[in-house]
């Protein structure tokens, strides 16, 4: 009773401001986020549009609406709905990030070859949960490789991106321990929308199933520098 009179409560608030990024109804951004919760990803709240530049109000912000609020925000991350709610009724206009390497990892390519590997994958009968970020990006998430009983177990790539490295992996990155990734649904200034395109209650597929093809839809489009697709 205690989490539904605080949702009705920050729903009440998002009418009356009218201004929850993206196209959904705040009834709609709550099931959304509320169904990535039930899916286990863990959630940690982020900056979000303030007109054309970034709530954070840094200046020349390199990553404006894309990033954590708190330097904390691998402590920070949970899959508690009385937390979400919290963060919500502070800040009804926050975008949430999800920490990789815990419940998932994504794999984050080009969205001329998310197409083209989104269409193949289909045809495989793999249809896990993928993201678009406007036009640009888009995200596959598969179950992680990051959180092995034995720590000699885990294996690392060249691919591995965490968020002080984007730049070095223009294709394909892999999002595993220590970094994140927008959740949907989230905007960003210039407009461009973070959604859904397989939601949250599609199973997460092997992540080297999807690198499989990922890998060789990437090279189709140019999208893969040199041997960066590797396994280390």
């Amino acid at each position: 009773m205690v989490a539904s009179s605080r949702w009705t409560a920050w729903l009440r608030r998002g009418r009356e401001r009218d201004a929850v990024p993206g196209p959904e109804s705040p009834q709609a951004r709550l099931d959304l986020l509320m169904g990535s919760v039930a899916a286990g990803f863990p959630l940690a709240p982020a900056a979000h549009p303030a007109g054309h530049r970034c709530s954070c109000d840094r200046v020349g912000c390199p990553a404006p609406a894309r990033h954590p609020l708190s330097f904390a925000w691998q402590s920070q991350a949970t899959t508690d709905p009385e937390q979400l709610t919290r963060w919500l009724t502070r800040d009804p206009l926050a975008n949430f990030i999800t920490a990789t390497g815990r419940a998932h990892d994504v794999l984050d390519v080009p969205a001329e070859a998310g197409r083209l590997a989104l269409a193949r994958l289909a045809e495989l009968g793999v249809e896990g949960p993928v993201a678009a970020v406007g036009e640009d990006r888009y995200l596959f998430f598969t179950a992680t490789r990051g959180t092995p009983e034995d720590e000699d177990e885990f294996w690392s790539s060249e691919l591995d991106s965490h968020p002080d490295s984007m730049s070095e992996h223009p294709g394909l990155r892999w999002h595993c321990r220590g970094s994140y990734t927008l959740l949907p649904p989230a905007a960003l200034p210039d407009g461009t929308e973070v959604r859904w395109l397989h939601g949250p209650e599609h199973p997460l597929p092997e992540p080297l199933r999807v690198l499989d093809v990922l890998t060789d839809a990437c090279t189709e489009v140019g999208a893969v520098a040199e041997e960066q697709w590797l396994i280390g």
